[in-house]
């Protein structure tokens, strides 16, 4: 991810937070649904949701 953002339950911006994933964290995005990524953190093990401009760029394949 590009920046820290929280993994949040739900995908509305008030929706329980999680965790909190920095910078770095790898973040498995399934689906892309307006300004939400869903999809599996990683370190952490959880399942949620997360703004989808903290994603980044995909790597060069």
């Amino acid at each position: 991810m590009s920046r820290s953002v929280a993994l949040r339950l739900g995908p509305k911006a008030d929706s329980e937070v999680i965790a909190e994933l920095n910078a770095g964290e790898v973040f498995e995005a399934l689906e892309l649904a307006g300004l939400n990524a869903w999809g599996v953190a990683a370190t952490p093990g959880l399942v949620g949701y997360i703004e989808a401009n903290a994603l980044g760029e995909a790597p060069d394949a």
